[in-house]
């Protein structure tokens, strides 16, 4: 199958937008407000890391209005927001794999730190991980009137187990020692569109969530002992696109205990016109610092 990337890519913006759209104001307070099962705002006030999915808006609303309501509820005038960096391109996605397969990050134009503000690329532009936090984001500082509240975004890409070498790490530590971090990951991409054999392919339900699960429960282990390599190649084998923005967190924030508080997924074959099962799923997680 060849990906047509660019395509790809103006398909799940236009996506996000519909299903925005779709929410309205109304619908948008809704989720704010039923987000409010969950209070993690203790968690994010201690150094800790909250993060969510960026699957479909109906399946992982609930969990990125939560991560909203706990770092306005810090009281922190900002949230450091460090978000995947998507494969939309084939430069991009060749220094991925060369990087995975050992090669050297630095050897490629898109190693780096990037995001509004930065004299470096511009790929995070064009990216859609972060578009539900910024429409969550908005309605509820214009709902509280906390409009002068900030909320940075980073995008980390080609960490290679060394996160600390990025380009412009010193300017996002810089930010995070007074702000809050939340990110977003999609830590396991299953099925026949994502390469999975058709023999090996599973339903999520109820099978592959269970896998999937399991899957980001390895990874906290990993996260804990601050084994970067571990993760990224623990990654690769997932298929999760979260291997920088995890290696950067735990980089900043030093060792964190990672608890899986839900999960999410969406049903991806009409968005990549692949046979079912096709899905993508992420956690909903917070990472409370150790010692």
């Amino acid at each position: 199958m060849t990906l047509d990337r660019a395509a790809l890519q103006a398909n799940v913006n236009a996506l996000y937008q519909r299903e925005h759209d779709d929410l309205g104001e109304a619908g948008t307070h809704r989720m704010l407000d039923e987000a409010r099962r969950w209070d993690l705002s203790e968690t994010l006030a201690a150094g800790g890391v909250v993060g969510f999915a960026h699957v479909g808006v109906a399946d992982c609303g609930l969990h990125v209005a939560a991560a909203v309501n706990a770092a306005l509820d810090t009281g922190a005038d900002t949230v450091l927001a460090i978000s995947v960096l998507h494969a939309f391109s084939e430069e991009m996605e060749t220094a991925r794999k060369d990087v995975a397969a050992g090669g050297t990050p630095s050897h490629h134009a898109t190693w780096g730190i990037q995001g509004p503000g930065l004299d470096f690329r511009d790929d995070w532009r064009g990216d859609h991980a972060m578009r539900s936090l910024r429409h969550f984001w908005a309605a509820e500082t214009k709902r509280r009137g906390t409009s002068d509240r900030r909320i940075v975004e980073r995008y980390p890409y080609l960490a290679g187990g060394k996160p600390g070498d990025l380009p412009n790490i010193d300017e996002v530590a810089g930010i995070a020692e007074n702000a809050v971090i939340v990110t977003t990951g999609d830590q396991f991409h299953h099925g026949i569109g994502y390469g999975t054999p058709s023999a090996e392919a599973l339903d999520p339900e109820p099978d592959g969530l269970a896998v999937a699960r399991a899957s980001m429960e390895e990874g906290f282990v990993l996260i804990e002992q601050g084994d970067y390599w571990g993760y990224n190649q623990h990654c690769v084998l997932a298929k999760s696109d979260d291997r920088d923005v995890v290696q950067l967190f735990r980089y900043l924030r030093g060792p964190l205990r990672g608890t899986l508080l839900d999960i999410a997924y969406t049903d991806s074959t009409e968005l990549y016109d692949q046979p079912a099962p096709t899905w993508a799923s992420g956690g909903f997680m917070k990472f409370d610092r150790v010692g």
